[in-house]
């Protein structure tokens, strides 16, 4: 999985890329088929939230797309990451009950051609 970090009026360190690093690969334990990931990191002084976290995930099929606001950038990212989480396992889900959902139709049309 290819990994793109764009930090937006801020500095990126050492720690805040590892630490992304380690938060999207473990997404990609959920989901082996992520493509790439792009994380935009924003931090604007204007707003009261100010450190903003948005996340796009490349999967074949439709992509995933998260965003959140907070006052910490660490805690920005665990939101977003949640939110990444659950999506893939809707994803996963729905995935998995298309394919049983496809192998009973074929049970059954075996079925009535034996009868």
């Amino acid at each position: 999985m290819q990994i793109h970090l764009s930090p937006r009026h801020m500095t990126l360190t050492a720690a805040i890329f590892s630490y992304v690093c380690e938060k999207v690969e473990h997404l990609e334990t959920m989901t082996p088929t992520i493509i790439a990931a792009h994380i935009v990191l924003l931090h604007d002084e204007t707003k009261k939230k100010r450190h903003v976290v948005k996340i796009h995930l490349a999967l074949p099929g439709p992509d995933v797309h998260a965003e959140d606001a907070e006052d910490d950038l660490y805690a920005a990212i665990d939101l977003t990451i949640d939110k990444l989480s659950q999506q893939l396992r809707k994803y996963k889900t729905k995935r998995t009950e298309v394919k049983k959902h496809k192998l009973r139709v074929a049970k059954e049309a075996m079925k009535r051609g034996l009868k």
